[in-house]
């Protein structure tokens, strides 16, 4: 069989066609996914929002995101230190949601989930804070909104007065994602000496 026949051979098979196809959709697929991928907010501006948000919330006295009026063990000892709070986050949005840096940003929504860690206590037996959350970005630090019910509203009606609407929807649904919890327990068991 001479080249000639044999490319013949080849191009009239129908799996080689198919493979040819699929490698085109993957191009552009690429080609897509990479012009789209500049003109939308930069990779790392999610996950310093995130590093901004778990932070501010560890540093912060607990009762700035407390919750129903839980709080940790007293300490004892003048000398002794308060046991850290370790969180997980998520975040529902940002505004103003055009920027593409965190100093630019006025006010972040989203999700926070704070264990106390102190000696020993396991993970089931800690004092949390949990629920969605508004950090306004313009004090220092960050002020901190929780959403919390009173007697007059509903803890939905609350948070749909406090959040955007698109925001609220996915406050109602959304919580840590299973990545952000098992980060979360694994940094608490570590913080609580376990």
């Amino acid at each position: 069989m001479n080249t000639r026949q044999h490319i013949t051979r080849w191009s009239r098979n129908p799996f080689v066609w198919m493979e040819v196809a699929l490698l085109a959709v993957s191009i552009g697929t690429v080609a897509l996914v990479t012009s789209t991928t500049t003109t939308t907010e930069p990779a790392d501006l999610h996950q310093q929002i995130l590093t901004q948000m778990r932070t501010t919330l560890e540093q912060s006295d607990p009762e700035q995101h407390n919750h129903a009026g839980h709080t940790g063990q007293e300490v004892t000892s003048e000398e002794a230190a308060k046991p850290p709070v370790i969180c997980g986050v998520h975040v529902y949005g940002y505004e103003p949601a055009e920027v593409t840096s965190l100093a630019d940003i006025h006010t972040i929504y989203g999700f926070h989930l704070c264990g106390i860690a102190e000696p020993k206590r396991p993970w089931d037996w800690a004092v949390k804070l949990a629920g969605p959350l508004i950090m306004d970005m313009t004090t220092h630090p960050p002020d901190i909104q929780v959403v919390e019910a009173t007697d007059d509203t509903s803890y939905v009606d609350r948070l749909r007065q406090m959040f955007p609407h698109t925001y609220a929807e996915l406050a109602l649904t959304e919580a840590l994602a299973a990545s952000e919890m098992a980060d979360l327990r694994r940094r608490y068991e570590a913080a609580a000496e376990l």
